[in-house]
C-alpha cells in the first residue's frame, strides 16, 4: 500500500513526462547536433563544425530578418504594453453595457490569424478599401504590400489589434489585485488621477507589466503568420520584409532544403528570445532575492553577536573564579562564589556563642 502511494504521483506525472522528452526536449537536441552538420533531406549527413554559424554572418537575408525582427519589437513592445493597460482601465469601472464591450476587445484574440490576415490584406490592397477611400479623397494611392517598410507597419498594426485583448485580460487581473483603499486614500490627499495613476496603478502592474513586455518580445521575435499572409509567402520585394523564422522555413523546406543551416538559424533564434525570458526573471525575483540575502546577513550579524557575548560571559565567569578570594557576595558575574568572611570576624562570633 505504502509503495502505490510513492508510485502514483510519478505515473501521473509520467504522460507530460513522455510529452515534453518527445515533442519538446529530443527535437531540440537534435536541431543542435544537425546546426553542426550539412543534412539535406534524403541525404546522409557530414559533420561541417561551425561552417552553418559562420553562413549566418555573411548571408545578407540573415541581416534583412533581424532588421525585421527587431523593427518588430520596438514597436510591438510599447504599443502592445502600454494600450491594453489604458484599455484595461477604460473597461475595469462599473458602466452599463461594460460586459459588452469586453466581448468586442477580446473577439480579435479568438479570430483565426489566417482569416484576419487575409482581411487586412485585402484591405491594403493596391484596390483594397484603404486605397479606394484615399483615391475617393483626392489623393493618391500607396503600395502598402509592395514597398517593404509599409508591409511592416501593416503587419505591427494587424498584431497591435489581434493582441490588445489578450493583454487587457492580463491587465485586468493584475488591477483586481490593487485595493481601491489606496485610490481613495491618496484622492483624499489631493492626488489627481495622473498622480494615482502613477503612484499606485503602475507599481502595482509592474510584475505584469514586466511579463507582458517579455511575452510580446519573444512573440515579435518570432513573427511569422502576418507577414506571410500579407505577402503571400514572398516576404516582401526581394524577400526584405522576411521575419527570421520565415526564412527559417523557406532554408529548410523542400527536397533540396538545407536542414543544418536552417537549424543554426533555429539555434541563434532560441537565444535571441530566451534572452527577455530570462531577463523578466531575474527583475521579478530581484526583490526576494535581495530580501533572502538580507535575512541571511541579519543572521549571520546575529549569530556573530551570539557568539562574542557568550564569549564575554565565559571570559567574566574565568576572571571571577581566579579572584574568588577578594570578591564580594555583589562582585563578580552571576555563578561566581562569595569570598569567604575575614578571619577576625569570625573569631569574634565564636567568642561570642
Amino acid at each position: 500500500m505504502k509503495l502505490h502511494r510513492h508510485l502514483t504521483p510519478y505515473l501521473l506525472l509520467l504522460p507530460a513526462a513522455l510529452w515534453v522528452l518527445v515533442f519538446s526536449l529530443w527535437p531540440f537536441l537534435n536541431t543542435v547536433v544537425l546546426s553542426f552538420t550539412n543534412a539535406r533531406p534524403l541525404r546522409p549527413a557530414t559533420f561541417v563544425a561551425l561552417d552553418n554559424y559562420a553562413k549566418v554572418l555573411h548571408d545578407p537575408q540573415v541581416g534583412y530578418a533581424l532588421v525585421t525582427c527587431l523593427v518588430y519589437v520596438v514597436a510591438c513592445v510599447p504599443l502592445l504594453t502600454l494600450l491594453p493597460l489604458l484599455l484595461s482601465l477604460l473597461i475595469s469601472a462599473w458602466m452599463p453595457g461594460m460586459s459588452f464591450f469586453r466581448t468586442v476587445y477580446y473577439f480579435p484574440v479568438i479570430a483565426s490569424v489566417v482569416v484576419v490576415g487575409i482581411i487586412w490584406s485585402w484591405m491594403f490592397d493596391s484596390r483594397g478599401v484603404i486605397n479606394q477611400s484615399i483615391e475617393f479623397l483626392g489623393g493618391t494611392g500607396i503600395d502598402f504590400l509592395t514597398s517593404r517598410w509599409w508591409i511592416l507597419v501593416c503587419s505591427i498594426l494587424l498584431t497591435t489589434w489581434k493582441g490588445l485583448g489578450y493583454y487587457m485580460v492580463v491587465y485586468l487581473a493584475a488591477l483586481g489585485n490593487i485595493s481601491r483603499d489606496l485610490h481613495e486614500a491618496a484622492a483624499l490627499d489631493g492626488a489627481g488621477a495622473w498622480r494615482r495613476f502613477w503612484s499606485i496603478t503602475v507599481p502595482g502592474v509592474r510584475g505584469a507589466m514586466l511579463l507582458i513586455s517579455a511575452l510580446i518580445t519573444t512573440s515579435a521575435m518570432r513573427i511569422f503568420s502576418e507577414i506571410y499572409i500579407l505577402t503571400n509567402g514572398s516576404g516582401g520585394p526581394g524577400g526584405q520584409a522576411m521575419s527570421l523564422v520565415m526564412l527559417i522555413q523557406r532554408k529548410g523546406s523542400g527536397l533540396d532544403g538545407q536542414l543544418g543551416y536552417a537549424s543554426a538559424l533555429s539555434v541563434i533564434l532560441f537565444f535571441l528570445t530566451i534572452g527577455p525570458l530570462l531577463l523578466t526573471a531575474f527583475l521579478n525575483n530581484g526583490t526576494d532575492i535581495a530580501a533572502i540575502r538580507s535575512s541571511a546577513h541579519q543572521r549571520r550579524a546575529y549569530k556573530k553577536a551570539l557568539q562574542a557575548v557568550k564569549a564575554k560571559a565565559r571570559a567574566g565567569v574565568a576572571v571571577g573564579s581566579a579572584g574568588s578570594g577578594h570578591l564580594t557576595a555583589t562582585d563578580g558575574p552571576p555563578g561566581t562564589r562569595c569570598a569567604p568572611p575575614p578571619t577576625h570576624l569570625a573569631q569574634d562570633t565564636e567568642a561570642r556563642a
